[in-house]
């Protein structure tokens, strides 16, 4: 085994750039896709009225009251050619006392931003009538420290602790972008395994006193150690360096990546067992990967996915069992016994994969 291993460590000792690709690349995407996540959305708003700087000025103060959205004062041809062209989603056109909103497509975005400005222009409707009725133009400070003393508070509480869990979706974005690469190095790297069949490498290990307990080992070993040490520089990375929210169970977030590394692992293996060269696998397991995160919902915020079949699908993969166990110990300060489970279907679908692949390809041998 020993000897397995420190041979596939000379290939890539000889050759680093793919492994320092693959990390760079997980970076990069997390910072592309997840590090703009919770910043402000930017929504342009524009009057065509005739005195359209008052009616601007007056509604921008008003409709910046939520951090989730950004409204700035825009020219109207700019703002309509933004969404035109598709650099922003909407625009609203203001009135005196109304709103249209420019859209070219039915975003989720949009409907968010309806709503805030529905909401905005339906509290000054209310106070405009409430100062009409008692004839009194300071009606909104009244308002303001009436409702600063409410009668009636409201107050959230989480289940296990006084304060409410905040949803972070550059986490799980972080650990959707690192779990997916380290996907593409592992099964790479098992593939190394079909490699040396073709090469006759394998054959010439088979003569030699070496076991084929030992030869697997040697492979799957190796292909842990280096799949462990991409996950563990860049969650250490994004933790230390880039201030990511990774939580303060550490450990257990790296038994978890373990446990899902094997898993993978064993994935990978299993379709080693049913092709015969290395090009047939580089042409079904990079094209078998990439569906993955999307199955399994790392991509989207949870409970988006319902349908019951995906949900199936998705619990054949350790990504989705990985990254609900992961995003309860961030989260929610789950401990070892809250994600039991989860590691218990990873190893199950481990072991399981594992044991076919191999058998497959002794078959195939034989």
């Amino acid at each position: 085994m020993n000897s397995v291993l420190w041979v596939q460590f000379c290939k890539d000792k000889r050759s680093p750039l793919f492994i320092l690709l693959f990390i760079a690349g997980s970076i990069l995407a997390t910072l592309l896709f997840a590090g703009g996540v919770y910043s402000p959305t930017t929504v342009a708003i524009f009057s065509e009225e005739e005195n359209a700087s008052e009616i601007e000025k007056k509604w921008e103060s008003l409709l910046n009251v939520d951090n989730s959205f950004k409204f700035e004062i825009v020219d109207p041809e700019k703002a309509r050619e933004n969404v035109k062209d598709g650099n922003m989603d909407v625009a609203v056109m203001l009135m005196e006392t109304d709103y249209r909103l420019v859209a070219t497509s039915e975003l989720p975005s949009v409907s968010y931003v309806q709503q805030h400005v529905e909401k905005v222009f339906q509290r000054e409707a209310q106070i405009s009538a409430i100062a009409e009725t008692r004839g009194e133009g300071d009606v909104r400070s009244e308002i303001e420290s009436y409702l600063a003393d409410a009668p009636f508070q409201l107050e959230t509480q989480g289940l296990d602790s006084e304060q409410v869990p905040k949803y972070n979706m550059s986490t799980q974005l972080l650990f959707a972008f690192t779990f997916l690469i380290s996907m593409f190095i592992l099964g790479l790297k098992v593939n190394n395994v079909t490699n040396d069949k073709v090469s006759g490498i394998w054959d010439r290990m088979i003569l030699s006193p070496m076991k084929k307990t030992s030869m697997y080992c040697g492979y799957v070993l190796y292909s842990f150690l280096i799949t462990m040490f991409q996950i563990i520089v860049v969650l250490l990375l994004f933790k230390y360096v880039m201030n990511y929210e990774v939580g303060d169970n550490l450990w257990l977030v790296m038994m978890i990546a373990a446990f899902f590394t094997f898993s993978m692992i064993s994935i990978a293996m299993l379709i080693t067992g049913f092709v015969r060269t290395p090009e047939q696998f580089y042409a079904i397991y990079p094209s078998l990967i990439p569906l993955i995160p999307l199955i399994s919902g790392a991509y989207m915020m949870p409970g988006t996915i319902t349908n019951p079949v995906l949900l199936f699908v998705a619990d054949l993969f350790p990504l989705a069992h990985a990254m609900e166990a992961i995003m309860s110990v961030i989260f929610y300060d789950a401990g070892l016994q809250d994600v039991m489970m989860s590691l218990l279907f990873m190893l199950l679908i481990g072991v399981v994969a594992m044991g076919v692949g191999i058998n497959l390809i002794e078959r195939r041998s034989k």
